[in-house]
């Protein structure tokens, strides 16, 4: 564990030159350590106060003209005594003042340190000090509103309502096995039985919710598959809005794969075009294609394209997207009708999901973007439900489940009490590592090491 008593600093924005760059300073000697580089004294200032001033060097030599904001013990982001620099974004700059605060006794912070400190002295639980590093890495709208909610404890305070309904009946348990000899029975079976079926419910739906969550926060590889000049480079072109990829009538035009992300209503798509597949293609090309199948491989959604003019290829794709959806079924595996414009829409060799498009003239590419939000949302509703976007969460809510489906049946075949106890138990312990009610230092440590330095 890091000593928390240690004064840390640390380089808060992002590296590079920019107008204003910010320097945090965390820990009981804060305002003393950087009183001594600065033209004012900070231990006098009142909280949340922001102070103009010059910033010196040990050898008395100017370095910069800034602005430094104090915040009192208990009244920070970490609980501790702290500061923030705000100088200019020179990296000269940034630096000088980073080594003189050194040499007036604070220490590098690292990773996640500032956070992990927030923690530790109650500002936050884990599950929000998580969020934080989610609020940071957010690209769309959807990821932002699901790690605030989270920052703000909508998430911690739903699971520690259900803890608390979980440990009220092992108290009664536990007494029941206190006073064994007596045969009493102080937890009511049967609403025991309720909780248990009630918190099961609503674990298995945010178990669910991961799937959602989990491409909000990661993005959707979606590949675009098919044989060439079927319109795969079209499409994606049509989808982005641009002309990202080389479109032509000779076979075999794309070589390599090419990826464009698209955010489409807050959720983020990572499109694939891939070399056309196809028998009897020269070697360069059939690289292409072997890095095709990969693709389809790390693909959560592969959309197959057809020649819609061409009955052949409507049928053979229609067949492959069986076949991808026996060998992968895992993967939400779409059949598009390419080139609507020019071609009679027929149903009769399509798969029956199929969809008919243009990439030419870009008819049916907006149902094809609602196709694949709604693929993804399923039945969940981003405004009014908890969506669970970290594998460290959903591993912990696996664990719960199980512990308290051991729970449903000990209930149901009337086990003794102790068995129930421990399931609960277990359940509760579980839970608590979401929040950090229970938490260990390699549990920490490994969290809060994947922050960025200065967070």
């Amino acid at each position: 564990m890091r000593n928390s008593k240690d004064t840390i600093c640390a380089i808060a924005t992002g590296s590079g030159v920019g107008a204003i760059s910010i320097i945090r300073v965390s820990g009981k000697a804060a305002l003393g350590n950087v009183s001594l580089c600065f033209s004012k004294d900070l231990l006098s200032k009142h909280s949340h106060t922001i102070h103009f001033g010059t910033f010196r060097s040990p050898s008395g030599e100017l370095i910069d003209e800034v602005l430094i904001s104090v915040f009192h013990e208990g009244k920070s982001f970490t609980g501790e005594e702290s500061a923030e620099i705000s100088c200019h974004g020179s990296p000269y700059i940034q630096q000088q003042i980073l080594d003189t605060l050194l040499h007036s006794g604070c220490r590098l912070a690292t990773p996640g340190e500032f956070t992990m400190r927030a923690f530790m002295n109650g500002k936050m639980d884990l599950s929000q000090a998580e969020a934080v590093a989610d609020l940071i890495a957010a690209q769309t709208k959807n990821a932002h509103d699901i790690a605030l909610n989270q920052m703000r404890g909508s998430f911690s305070s739903e699971l520690k309502a259900l803890r608390e309904k979980l440990i009220h009946f092992a108290s009664l348990i536990e007494l029941e096995l206190d006073f064994a000899e007596e045969d009493v029975e102080f937890a009511d079976r049967t609403q025991l039985k309720i909780l248990v079926d009630e918190v099961l419910r609503y674990l298995h739906r945010l178990e669910a919710s991961f799937a959602l969550g989990n491409a909000i926060k990661n993005g959707v590889p979606v590949a675009i598959v098919g044989a060439p000049n079927t319109g795969k480079s079209s499409l994606l072109n049509q989808l982005i809005g641009e002309e990202r990829a080389i479109v032509s009538n000779i076979a075999g035009t794309t070589r390599d794969v090419i990826e464009e992300t698209l955010n489409i209503e807050g959720m983020l798509f990572r499109f694939i075009d891939t070399a056309g597949i196809r028998e009897g293609a020269e070697e360069i090309e059939a690289m292409g294609i072997e890095r095709s199948r990969e693709k389809i491989k790390q693909a959560k959604i592969v959309l197959c394209l057809s020649d819609g003019s061409d009955a052949e290829s409507i049928t053979s794709v229609a067949q492959w997207v069986r076949e991808l959806r026996d060998i992968h079924p895992d993967k939400i595996v779409l059949q598009l009708c390419n080139k609507s414009d020019i071609s009679q829409k027929t149903t009769e060799s399509c798969d029956k999901d199929a969809l008919w498009l243009s990439a030419r003239t870009g008819e049916g590419v907006d149902q094809l973007r609602t196709i694949l939000t709604h693929t993804i949302a399923g039945d969940f509703s981003l405004a009014d439900e908890t969506i669970v976007t970290n594998a460290r969460h959903v591993d912990a809510l696996r664990r719960t489940i199980s512990s308290l489906e051991k729970a449903q049946a000990d209930l149901d075949m009337q086990i003794t009490a102790d068995f129930i106890a421990m399931d609960i138990r277990q359940a509760m312990f579980d839970l608590g590592t979401i929040t950090g009610d229970i938490s260990t230092e390699d549990l920490l440590g490994n969290i809060f090491a994947k922050f960025c330095i200065g967070k």
